[in-house]
């Protein structure tokens, strides 16, 4: 249960991260039309429910939704698909007001002194990591805790899906909370 539980969120930050900086860095550092309204979105999205990620993803993998034939439901690739969608919206906005809180200098040094653009965001990363590795806890933190979209999409199914709150609920809903209270 542990390991399925730290497997499939380690995997599923990991999964999004990259994406995610990607995103937050492009929202800090460039000028487009829309981008605040990506923010917003962004902001936004940090309150959705698990479960309705959950019940959203279970409609699109069940037999009769449109990516049912890939057979996915009560899988932990859809356990990890269910939460790389939760984490993603809080790296995507603590790590833009992470990388928005820098000073843009850093950007322009870097670049002034021969930096390669690649180079010039590994030591905007190296400035901000501090709270890039915040964005990155918390975002662990938020999904390694949620039950609803892994009871949804993963099935809570023994030795295969079944991870530490699907299990915590489970022992609880028996009435065996000092179970429960161990897990």
């Amino acid at each position: 249960i542990i390991g399925i539980s730290f497997t499939v969120s380690l995997r599923a930050v990991l999964f999004a991260a990259p994406f995610a900086l990607i995103c937050a860095f492009m929202l800090a550092y460039t000028r487009f039309p829309g981008r605040r309204f990506l923010i917003s979105i962004f902001n936004t999205a940090l309150s959705i429910p698990a479960v309705v990620v959950g019940l959203t993803l279970y409609m699109l993998l069940s037999r009769v939704g449109p990516l049912g034939d890939l057979r996915l439901l009560f899988t932990q690739e859809a356990m990890i698909i269910g939460q790389i969608i939760l984490c993603f919206p809080i790296l995507v906005a603590m790590g833009h007001s992470a990388l928005q809180a820098s000073d843009r200098r850093v950007w322009e040094t870097a670049l002034t002194l021969g930096a390669t653009p690649p180079r010039a965001i590994f030591t905007i990363i190296h400035e901000t990591r501090f709270g890039l590795t915040a964005a990155l806890v918390a975002a662990f933190g938020r999904i390694i805790a949620e039950v609803g979209s892994s009871m949804m999409v993963g099935g809570n199914i023994l030795n295969h899906t079944r991870n530490i709150p699907t299990a915590i609920a489970l022992e609880t809903s028996k009435g065996s909370f000092a179970q429960g209270i161990a897990l």
